[in-house]
């Protein structure tokens, strides 16, 4: 910066031309004056005069340019200052004390800075405590501004976001806002969105987006009275609505369940007090009947009962040593006669003799295997196979007995497998079957005894070859 051209600079200026003006207007006066009335030393008076006036001159701009100088140098480290604070230098201060304007001045800079110092840490801690809740939510997070653009995401929303875009919508507002479509509002949030922009307030809806089920927030952001974006909160609630949906169906599933032979009882009674029975033989057969549903019903409520307790986590297990050999070669001849009556070819093949459990209730996986291969005699017809297959594996350092029930049954859709292990899921659409006793529990309390064991079962089946159960269990367990 030219130094002319500064405050200090115009006014050293200013000081030189006042004194100038003084002297010149003083000469202008005073040199006539001395000739009119000295005039024999009038030469000797003009020259002293000159000789003051120039001393005085240079004095005076002398002391003028240290009186600047002191005025210059705290205003040139207060420039300097001001510069390093605006490019983010907010330490920066001043060591000027004087008790003067200057010093006050010095002093006052020296506060704000600090001032602004503090408040620039605490925007940034305020900054960073936001930023680290907004990354340790497990909702997505998303700001946006009123033309719908994304300003401000967290890591759930960063992963969603792309999830949505890449799904095939079929929109025909695609051209109605401005920009990318990578930074516009998501296609599933555009309505609600839009909704509350309209009413200016909080709304609230559950969004559909093909398997998934989303709770989404979204409330406004204000600037003074004007409404400047939105922030969006969206919580994943497939899972809730899929427990939900389970639940109204195991209620009304049990329901049916029980209504079944509770109306053939209540029929079959008010027939024998009508007395529409004609014959003894008539009568008897309509109580066996009541009694055969009474039984059902009963097995329904014990299964029910189980099943409650082992997902409840109370499940009674006795665990000790156990020979699954013997417990396979006793199960095996307990349906041997029931495949004699259906003219199945049940078969048990030990693939080695070391099958030993060191620590399993005996009990418990006889009632596997027992309603493993009463599903598979309901679901096989005469003429096919069953087979037991139990043999030892090496499942890293651990051992484990692998025991497989196969059936040359109808076989189960790929589409049901997923789902076999449900309360009361019955995939008979596919299956060619006869009378059935069964609760539509069996599986689901096989699942549970095999997972109390730390074991693992799974399913596999080809519609109309047939379906294979495989059991793994550990040979040592942690929790014996």
């Amino acid at each position: 910066m030219n130094f002319w051209t500064s405050l200090v600079g115009k006014l050293w200026a200013t000081i030189i031309c006042l004194v100038a003006c003084i002297l010149i207007i003083l000469a202008l006066f005073l040199l006539p004056y001395i000739d009119t009335n000295f005039s024999n030393n009038s030469g000797d008076i003009k020259r002293l005069f000159t000789y003051t006036a120039i001393i005085g001159f240079s004095m005076t701009t002398f002391f003028a340019l240290f009186l600047l100088t002191k005025i210059t140098q705290p205003m040139q480290k207060l420039i300097r200052a001001t510069e390093a604070i605006s490019k983010g230098e907010y330490s920066t201060r001043l060591s000027i004390v004087t008790s003067d304007e200057i010093g006050k001045l010095a002093n006052t800079f020296n506060h704000m800075a600090a001032e602004l110092e503090d408040n620039i840490r605490n925007l940034n801690q305020e900054k960073e405590h936001l930023a680290s809740v907004l990354r340790s939510m497990s909702d997505a997070v998303i700001t946006i501004d009123t033309s719908g653009r994304i300003i401000l995401t967290n890591p759930p929303a960063q992963k969603l976001i792309p999830k949505w875009r890449d799904i095939d919508w079929d929109l025909e507002q695609e051209g109605e806002l401005e920009g990318n479509a990578e930074e516009k509002v998501p296609k599933p949030l555009l309505d609600l969105f839009e909704r509350m922009l309209k009413e200016s307030a909080d709304v609230s809806a559950d969004v559909h987006v093909k398997q998934g089920v989303w709770s989404v927030h979204m409330a406004p952001l204000y600037a003074e009275n004007d409404i400047r974006g939105a922030v969006a909160v969206l919580r994943d609630i497939t899972e809730k609505v899929k427990l939900e949906k389970m639940r109204q169906d195991f209620v009304a599933n049990v329901s049916h369940e029980i209504r079944t032979p509770l109306s053939m009882m209540q029929g079959y009674s008010e027939a024998l007090l009508d007395g529409m029975a004609a014959s003894p033989e008539e009568s008897q057969e309509l109580i066996q009947v009541i009694h055969d549903e009474s039984l059902r019903m009963g097995r329904l409520v014990k299964d029910l009962l189980d099943l409650a307790r082992m997902e409840a986590g109370h499940t009674d297990i006795q665990r000790r040593r156990v020979d699954v050999n013997e417990m396979l070669e006793r199960v095996y001849r307990k349906f041997s006669v029931r495949a004699k009556e259906n003219g199945i070819e049940l078969i048990y093949d030990k693939k080695t003799s070391d099958l030993v459990l060191e620590a399993a209730d005996e009990d418990k996986l006889e009632q596997v295997l027992t309603n493993l291969l009463d599903n598979a005699f309901r679901h096989t017809p005469g003429g096919k196979q069953i087979r037991i297959v139990a043999d030892r594996t090496e499942a890293g350092p651990a051992s484990e007995l692998l025991i497989k029930i196969e059936d040359e049954g109808a076989g189960i859709p790929r589409e049901d497998l997923p789902y076999v292990f449900e309360r009361f899921y019955k995939a008979d659409k596919a299956r060619v079957r006869g009378t059935s006793n069964g609760t539509g529990l069996g599986l689901a309390i096989v699942k549970s005894i095999v997972d109390a064991h730390d074991g693992t079962i799974r399913v596999s089946s080809q519609v109309g070859e047939g379906t294979v159960f495989s059991i793994r269990l550990p040979v040592e367990n942690d929790k014996a």
